[in-house]
């Protein structure tokens, strides 16, 4: 079995001094590589025969420390890579007898667990196909993943078994010793590179979701755990992320590769804040993948700085769009500049930010080292600094690009057949080179003649203290052709009336412009959100042809 050959390049460090981000105190010393360098030094090495299991398992020590383990009800287990490894090939075992073969759809609905993370591995020695899902997911989003897969079998626990009764699929229970009754030793078959691992589907953002194919050489790709969050081997890890998409998933096997100590936190229910980071604080936790969402939860914490001291080194985010006022929250909170990188299930990372390299409060950043990716206007061609355009990442530029959609080959020719993958997200270029969100490409609003970005309006929303969150479409006006409408959640604290819908109007049209603030507001209790975070546009669309609550 070939495993990658050499390793990306690794930043260097200084023995003293501080970090290029101004006000961050968390680095422990200064990056001699700058994004130029990173650049000119990088070279993709993807082996003919690669297997994700032989990888990120496989290859450590049966000793050296895998996870720090702690579930909701205060259970806590350190776990070597020894018992993981053990657990894999048990899990290999268990589904060989049920049937499952080399390229069979294996279905997952698990909360993370050294379990759940041995059954990951199982599959990957079988050369069988990974389709991981939330047990958040409601049963007919599962149904349609497990019928439009063709899933062999669903592996689940005991809580959750009786959901899938009646959905066509065999369902094996971990509880009922699945895995313990199965010798511990198990031989990872021989794959291709471009054989098939992964299968992920789309957020559904604005339609039924579809099934993406990734290859074993997607993980390879995914080197923003070398440029942004400077894995070292040995330190400890956490991964915000469900173990259920591109970003929960990655942060996971990534780090793992590095050598990095994954600190897991099974929760019950949804995301607890105060649980969250009192996690991170109890295990001395210093590199950190998160979301803008959870970061969101989080600023409802006055004093979390203080109540949960942390040995923060590295905080990346990535998922949805990072506003600026939580990037200074956070770096209030704990002087640490958090690091935002961009992508999507199709392929990510894209476009990030560095430790190396100064970042710009609400940037993107610039394209990840080896990543080809560029801002090209509705004619193909890239676009002039300050312009508005789709972002657009050149096809096979990376060992990351999809093997294509499944059971949909006229998709898979459209979106992946020609020089670029259209991403449908627009964004802009600074004189610098540096990329800022502006939105999906159909989200623009056109008003009185002027274009207004979205996300810029959210996040001047946002800067106003009664608002914990916006999202903003545009409605249509006789007079102006379309107008600016904003769906607000109000912090803890602060109730609708028409003179708050009048100062966050005003708090924006100081902020951006006269054309550029919501005319419209609607104050909800929530946003219609996937649950990967991201908000369901499509449904507040359908919601703004309502009238308005206030003017």
């Amino acid at each position: 079995m070939g495993i990658l050959k050499t390793v990306p390049v690794k930043v260097d460090y200084l023995d003293a001094g501080t970090s290029s981000t101004e006000g961050d105190t968390s680095m422990a010393g200064t990056f001699r590589m700058s994004y130029a360098q990173a650049c000119a030094e990088h070279r993709w090495d993807v082996p003919e025969r690669y297997n994700i299991a032989a990888d990120v398992c496989d290859k450590h020590p049966r000793g050296k420390l895998a996870m720090v383990y702690e579930r909701f009800d205060g259970y806590r287990a350190d776990v070597s890579w020894g018992e993981l490894q053990d657990l894999a090939a048990q899990a290999a075992h268990a589904l060989t007898a049920a049937g499952v073969a080399r390229t069979d759809r294996v279905a997952v609905v698990l909360p993370p667990s050294p379990e759940t993370a041995g059954v990951f591995f199982g599959v990957w020695k079988l050369g069988a196909l990974l389709l991981s899902m939330s047990v958040l997911y409601g049963d007919d989003g599962i149904r349609h993943r497990l019928t439009d897969a063709q899933a062999a079998v669903l592996i689940t626990n005991r809580a959750n078994a009786p959901r899938f009764a009646g959905m066509g699929v065999r369902v094996l229970v971990l509880d009922d010793d699945l895995l313990t009754d199965h010798p511990t030793e198990h031989e990872t078959v021989d794959t291709h590179a471009d054989d098939p691992a992964q299968l992920y589907y789309t957020s559904g953002t604005t339609g039924v979701a579809k099934g993406i194919v990734h290859a074993h050489r997607y993980l390879l790709a995914h080197n923003e755990f070398v440029h942004c969050h400077d894995v070292r081997d040995g330190e400890r890890f956490h991964g915000m992320g469900e173990w259920a998409w591109a970003a929960g998933i990655a942060p996971l096997l990534g780090p793992w590769r590095l050598g990095a100590v994954q600190c897991v936190y099974q929760r019950e229910g949804g995301f607890d804040p105060h649980r969250q980071l009192g996690f991170l604080a109890r295990h001395e936790v210093t590199n950190v993948f998160t979301t803008p969402t959870a970061m969101r939860s989080m600023m409802g914490i006055a004093d979390a700085g203080t109540r949960y001291p942390q040995r923060l080194r590295i905080v990346c985010s990535a998922g949805e769009p990072l506003n600026p006022e939580a990037i200074r929250w956070f770096r209030e909170q704990y002087g640490v500049t958090v690091l935002d990188y961009y992508g999507m299930t199709e392929s990510y990372p894209m476009v990030g930010n560095y430790p190396f390299m100064d970042v710009r409060d609400g940037s993107m950043g610039k394209p990840l080292p080896g990543w080809k990716v560029a801002i090209l206007d509705e004619n193909g061609r890239p676009v002039g600094p300050g312009e508005r355009g789709e972002i657009c990442l050149e096809s096979r530029s990376n060992p990351h690009y999809p093997l294509g959609y499944w059971n949909r080959p006229d998709d898979t020719e459209r979106v992946f057949g020609g020089e670029w993958f259209h991403t449908g997200d627009a964004a802009s270029l600074d004189e610098d080179g540096y990329f800022w969100f502006e939105g999906r490409a159909d989200d623009l609003i056109i008003a009185a003649g002027y274009r207004i970005g979205p996300f810029e309006v959210e996040s001047a929303c946002l800067e106003h203290p009664a608002v914990a969150e916006a999202a903003v479409i545009g409605v249509p006006d006789e007079r102006r052709g379309h107008v600016v409408k904003a769906f607000v959640v109000l912090a803890d604290g602060h109730e609708p009336s028409a003179e708050l819908a009048r100062g966050i109007q005003q708090h924006v049209r100081d902020r951006l412009s006269a054309y550029a603030y919501p005319r419209l507001i609607d104050f909800v209790d929530s946003l219609p959100k996937t649950l990967t975070g991201k908000i369901r546009r499509i449904e507040l669309r359908r919601a703004g042809q309502n009238d308005a609550r206030t003017t």
